[in-house]
C-alpha cells in the first residue's frame, strides 16, 4: 500500500493512496494517525490486514484536492547518514578519509516539507543544495538487532530530499546541524510504499532531477553501509521505535560538487524518484 499523511478542508488525516485518489483511513481505521496505526501494527492492536481491506473503498479525495504533508509528522528520531554511497568521499576537495563507522546526524521535523510544498532558501545564504535519499520507515522496537532480522524492522520506505545550507554545515568544526536544519529547507513524501510492496533485498534506482535534468543517479547496491548494517550499528546506541525515520544517504552528483557549484534557485523544480516509491516534487521559493 501507498499511504499518506494530508490536509483536506483545513482537516488533518491519513489515507491510503489508489490511482488518483485517496481513501481515508483516518475516518475507517481505530488509529488516529498514520504513525499511530505504524505503532498499533507493531503491538498487535491492529493489523495491516485491516487497513488493507478498508483501502479497497471508493477513493474519498482526488489527489488534486488534498494537501500532501511529510508521511510522519510525529516521528520520535530522524536519523541522517552522511557519505554512504561509492565515490562520495571522493567529491570532497578535502580529500577527507573514508569512516570506519557510518557518519550519523539528526533533523528536526520542522526542517521537511511534503510532496509539492515549496521549499525554502533562507535570507542568510543563497547555497540551498539537494540531496535525494531513500528513508526507511521502521515498524518495530529494537535494540541490538542483528544483521539478519534487521529488515524485519522496516515497515515501509519513502523518499527525502535531505535539502542542506552548505556554508552553514561548515560553522562548527564536529557538527553539521545547523546547515541541515533550516525550516522547510527539505522535504518527505509523497507517502510511504509499505514494505510487502518493495524489496530492499533488490538495488533500488535513485535518481534527483532539477528543471528536467538529471543530476544524481545511482542504486543501493552500491551503499557502503546497506540497510541492514545502519539498523544494526544504530541499534547498538539507541532503541528504534515504530514510526523512527532513517535517510540512508544521497549518491554523489550533489550542486554543492559541481565546478562551478550551482545551488537551488528560486523556481527551481526538484524531483526525487524510486520506481518502487514514487516521486517527490518541491519547488524553490525565497524565505519572506
Amino acid at each position: 500500500m501507498r499511504l499518506a499523511t494530508y490536509e483536506v478542508n483545513g482537516r488533518v488525516s491519513y489515507g491510503a493512496v489508489t490511482g488518483s485518489g485517496v481513501v481515508d483511513l483516518g475516518r475507517k481505521l481505530k488509529a488516529p494517525t498514520l504513525l499511530d496505526l505504524i505503532r498499533a501494527q507493531a503491538t498487535g492492536v491492529a493489523d495491516a490486514g485491516e487497513a488493507r481491506a478498508a483501502a479497497t473503498a471508493k477513493a474519498d479525495h482526488a489527489l488534486n484536492d488534498i494537501t500532501l504533508l511529510p508521511p510522519l509528522p510525529g516521528a520520535e528520531k530522524i536519523i541522517c547518514v552522511g557519505i554512504n554511497y561509492a565515490d562520495r568521499n571522493a567529491e570532497y576537495k578535502d580529500k577527507r578519509q573514508a569512516s570506519k563507522y557510518p557518519n550519523l546526524f539528526v533533523r528536526f521535523p520542522g526542517s521537511f516539507v511534503g510532496h509539492d510544498q515549496p521549499l525554502v532558501r533562507p535570507k542568510v545564504s543563497d547555497k540551498l543544495d539537494y540531496e535525494g535519499e531513500i528513508v526507511l520507515v521502521i515498524g518495530r522496537e529494537g535494540r541490538n538487532v542483528p544483521r539478519e532480522r534487521a529488515l524485519d524492522m522496516v515497515a515501509a520506505f519513502t523518499l527525502a530530499n535531505e535539502g542542506t545550507i552548505r556554508d552553514w554545515v561548515r560553522h562548527g568544526t564536529l557538527n553539521v546541524t545547523q546547515g541541515k536544519n533550516f525550516d522547510r529547507s527539505g522535504s518527505m513524501g509523497p507517502w510511504i510504499a509499505t514494505a510487502d510492496e518493495v524489496d530492499p533485498r533488490k538495488p533500488l534506482h535513485l535518481t534527483t532531477r532539477v528543471n528536467g535534468a538529471v543530476r544524481q543517479d545511482d542504486t543501493t547496491e552500491r551503499l557502503i553501509w546497506d540497510f541492514p548494517e545502519l539498523i544494526r550499528y544504530i541499534t547498538m546506541f539507541t532503541t528504534l521505535k515504530p514510526g523512527d525515520l532513517i535517510l540512508t544517504g544521497t549518491p554523489t552528483g550533489s550542486g554543492s560538487h559541481a565546478d562551478p557549484p550551482v545551488w537551488l534557485k528560486p523556481g527551481d523544480v526538484l524531483e526525487i524518484a524510486v520506481p518502487e516509491i514514487g516521486v517527490l516534487r518541491n519547488t524553490v521559493v525565497d524565505e519572506t
